[in-house]
């Protein structure tokens, strides 16, 4: 039986994974004016534990980094998610 924290490190890497990859697909598609992944997708997924996937595709991509919500908006969604993360593991830390 899978226990709590491979299922957490589990979950948070697809999540984080998903989130880059949508970034970098939202990028192809925003050069091509073809549909766009609506950014209410993107903060959900960084509520849902994916804001280092969408940190680090913002940074490497470099999409999104003009708009205000994005800038300031996925660096406090990853803060939270650390926060929460802590919370979860704080008992493997002592």
């Amino acid at each position: 039986m899978i226990d709590f924290y491979s299922f957490l490190a589990a979950y948070l890497a697809i999540i984080n994974i998903l989130s880059f990859l949508m970034f970098g697909y939202d990028k192809f598609k925003a050069k091509r004016d073809g549909w766009r992944i609506p950014e209410r997708r993107f903060l959900v997924l960084g509520l849902l534990g994916g804001a280092i996937g969408l940190y680090l595709g913002m940074r490497i991509f470099r999409h999104k980094t003009r708009h205000r919500l994005f800038v300031f908006g996925i660096p406090l969604l990853m803060t939270l998610n650390l926060i929460i993360i802590y919370y979860l593991i704080r008992d493997l830390l002592t």
